[in-house]
């Protein structure tokens, strides 16, 4: 199934707001409706292929037939942008100028160092295409007069398991649920389920140093890669030959994170853990955000840390967003800020471990609201997208942001992003409702994730590209980063590039010339284009 091209996931799962929600939209933030919804895929200008005769031919040699060479207008409208509140209005309000000339479908490594070579042969940008997930603007490529998506669909299988070693190989274009079902055959789970879970993809999940929510007891995607295989249009590029390894740098690094623009991740090596036999999540209420910080850094520092372990602020707690398939539903949120810890593994060691964070959470100023709001919030872990196409066709703004800092600069990122945010939507006459979590945590520092709910006004691209603007410099000086796992695409990239430093920057420009002399790999992604 193809995800809803005006929107996020499944269509059967997408519900309308309740009245009461609207009525609290228009009465705290002045959202008015917009009239019709998205226009009709059948409706949309789509101009005809720009593929040129005879790359095109090139193209349907090197995969093995017309099928995996696709031009119609739906697909690919389809691998249009990513998901990103800005990419789904506009492609909502009808606006395909970055809609690829053709839509690739490789089967494997081989069939992907053809096309790189046939593009670098006909100097034809490509994207690579996973779940198209992307809400940095990593699928918006800037030289977009004639370019092609790599989709990885077909490339959506299990290589290898090795339970002695407890690792897997896997393709790139495996969407997450599909591998855990795969590894749960064999009795093992990767364990990451970002937001995004039930549509991302393994190689999308590399290519962006993906963060899931378990990542206080898993790690970060980046954590769990032991070994990758990279195409690029100068050949093969393998990584990792060992667990740990003291030989020179880390050639794996430059492929984390690279967004596509090194080149196209062909198979990944992870570890992998038993299915846990227990998991419990339960709620904790704090009275300030501070006070639940405090807990979480304990928790983070000295143990023992839950496997996950998140905390909503005095907003988001009161609106209920940390349960976001109750909103609306008339549960009674309290004052004060609403911690979620969920212990996985076997029973001794989740009873264990559980009863020991609730000494330290006790300590801290928490009060123990028991199993009820964990479980609310594992039913509706991946329902805050559904809510914001919602909340779109309602009239109003919903988009989020990130960053990360060390633990002593936590309360000052807060309080910049939050005042940059308030004060940029305030005065182009759109108050927002600005709210925040934490939901990665380390022993020295933690994340901070930022979702915006306002009025869209006239022409809500601009006014959240002010805003972003705002909340982006204020991130830098407070010491933050531009981003913790939602990566850096073309949204990010100009903060990235302050951020890395000149040389830095320089180096890895280096890298792209000897593996994409050309520069036609997600130009203008992660780097500024030549």
């Amino acid at each position: 199934m193809d995800m809803l091209w005006s929107g996020w996931g499944d269509p059967a799962k997408a519900t309308p707001l309740p009245d009461t929600v609207i009525g609290l939209l228009r009465d705290l933030l002045g959202v008015k409706p917009r009239g019709a919804g998205p226009v009709a895929l059948e409706d949309l200008a789509v101009p005809e292929s720009a593929l040129a005769p005879a790359a095109h031919r090139a193209l349907v040699a090197a995969l093995g037939g017309e099928a995996q060479v696709r031009t119609d207008a739906e697909t690919r409208v389809r691998h249009t942008r990513g998901k990103s509140t800005p990419d789904l209005l506009r492609i909502r309000e009808g606006d395909v100028a970055a809609v690829p000339a053709a839509v690739l479908l490789p089967a494997d490594h081989d069939e992907v160092l053809a096309v790189l070579r046939v593009c670098a042969e006909h100097g034809l940008p490509l994207v690579p295409f996973g779940g198209g997930t992307s809400v940095v603007g990593g699928l918006a490529p800037e030289r977009r007069d004639t370019f092609v998506a790599l989709d990885l669909r077909r490339m959506d299988g299990l290589l290898d398991l090795d339970p002695v070693s407890r690792t897997a190989t896997l393709q790139p274009g495996l969407r997450a649920p599909r591998a855990e079902a795969l590894l749960a055959e064999h009795g093992f789970t990767l364990g990451h389920f970002p937001q995004s879970y039930e549509w991302a993809t393994i190689g999308g999940f590399a290519a962006t140093r993906s963060s899931g929510q378990a990542s206080a007891g898993h790690g970060r995607f980046d954590e769990m890669v032991l070994s990758l295989t990279l195409a690029t249009p100068e050949g093969t590029l393998d990584t990792g030959r060992a667990p740990r390894s003291a030989a020179g740098p880390d050639l794996r690094q430059l492929v984390l994170g690279s967004e596509g623009a090194f080149g196209v991740i062909t198979s990944v090596t992870v570890r992998i853990r038993p299915v846990p036999r227990a998991a419990v999540y339960e709620g904790w209420h704090f009275p300030s955000f501070e006070e639940g910080a405090t807990a979480l850094r304990r928790l983070a520092q000295d143990g023992p840390r839950p496997t996950v372990l998140r905390l909503s602020d005095e907003t988001e707690t009161l609106i209920g967003l940390a349960h976001p398939d109750a909103i609306g539903s008339g549960t009674r949120q309290t004052a004060g800020c609403t911690a979620v810890a969920g212990y996985e593994g076997t029973d001794e060691d989740t009873a264990y471990r559980r009863e020991r964070a609730a000494a330290v959470l006790r300590e801290c100023g928490g009060t123990p609201l028991g199993e009820e709001p964990g479980r609310r919030w594992a039913h509706g872990r991946y329902s805050a997208p559904y809510l914001r196409d919602a909340l779109l066709d309602a009239g109003a703004f919903a988009e989020t942001l990130e960053t990360a800092t060390f633990w002593s600069r936590v309360p000052g990122l807060y309080a910049a992003v939050r005042d940059a945010l308030t004060a940029t939507l305030t005065g182009a006459g759109t108050p927002p409702l600005v709210m925040c979590h934490i939901s990665h945590v380390y022993e020295n520092g933690a994340s901070l994730y930022f979702t915006v709910v306002s009025a869209q006004g006239e022409d809500p691209v601009a006014h959240w590209t002010r805003a972003k603007y705002a909340a982006n410099e204020a991130i830098l000086a407070a010491g933050g980063t531009i981003s913790h796992h939602h990566g850096v695409g073309t949204d990010h990239r100009d903060w990235y590039v302050r951020e890395a430093g000149p040389l830095g920057i320089d180096a890895l420009r280096a890298v792209k010339r000897r593996l994409d002399p050309a520069g036609l790999l997600n130009p203008g992604v992660l780097l500024p284009a030549d």
